[in-house]
């Protein structure tokens, strides 16, 4: 599995409730894009239209080399989910302060793009300074543990 871009803020900003592993559609330009890691998916979140889950807002940069059969960058993009999991999704979108973003995206073992999608709750300001203290004290943990050795 090549991981080609991550959503490193996701888990900062908000409470991962449910993860799911869906399919890209993509155009031979923005393939090419993705193999030379040019994405980016800090903005991007899922919608639903006509019953189908659609990733809006993220970003690909145009292939250098393509003709002017080019895609635009930041063209919405269908993903590839089983019917259950849509209803699922669906679901939980309409419920309030609860939105589904992409965490990564990746090629996998058979050169097919895949993202990874998760049911996220936003995060309040006190609980972000609790994930900062956290963060900080398992950082102190392991610069103890790492002197006394």
């Amino acid at each position: 599995m090549e991981i080609i871009v991550e959503n490193r803020k996701a888990k900062f900003e908000y409470f991962i409730l449910e993860e799911f592993e869906a399919g890209l559609v993509l155009l031979g330009s923005e393939v090419k894009s993705l193999r030379e890691r040019k994405a980016n998916i800090s903005d991007a979140y899922v919608i639903e239209r006509n019953m189908e889950m659609w990733l809006h807002n993220m970003h690909i940069s145009e292939y250098k080399s393509a003709t002017r059969t080019n895609h635009r960058p930041k063209r919405d993009r269908k993903l590839l989910l089983h019917k259950k999991e849509i209803n699922k999704l669906i679901g939980q979108i309409k419920t309030t302060g609860i939105t589904v973003i992409p965490l990564s995206v990746y090629f996998n073992n058979k050169g097919l793009a895949k993202t990874k999608i998760a049911i996220v709750k936003g995060k309040k300001l006190y609980d972000k300074r609790a994930t900062i203290k956290q963060r900080e004290w398992d950082r102190e943990k392991r610069r103890i543990s790492k002197n006394n050795f």
